[in-house]
């Protein structure tokens, strides 16, 4: 092998090496974003659940029954 082709060897194997690390980062950062949506959609349910409770506690509390209704009927 010639030492051209020899250096174009190691250059491409350096690339190679560099684009490897890259990704296992890049895999490790996607995977720990996926873990914080998954825990932040769950805090986001949660909290629409409360306020969708909320909103109906305050639509039962506004909503008196007429005069007529007595109790036990």
């Amino acid at each position: 092998m010639d030492s051209d082709t020899e250096q174009r060897l190691l250059k491409v194997e350096s690339d190679l090496a560099h684009l490897e690390h890259q990704y296992d980062q890049l895999n490790k950062i996607v995977t720990e974003q996926d873990k914080t949506i998954t825990r932040l959609q769950s805090v986001i349910d949660r909290i629409d659940q409360s306020i969708r409770e909320q909103e109906m506690n305050q639509v039962r509390d506004n909503n008196t029954k007429p005069p007529h209704y007595g109790p036990g009927m």
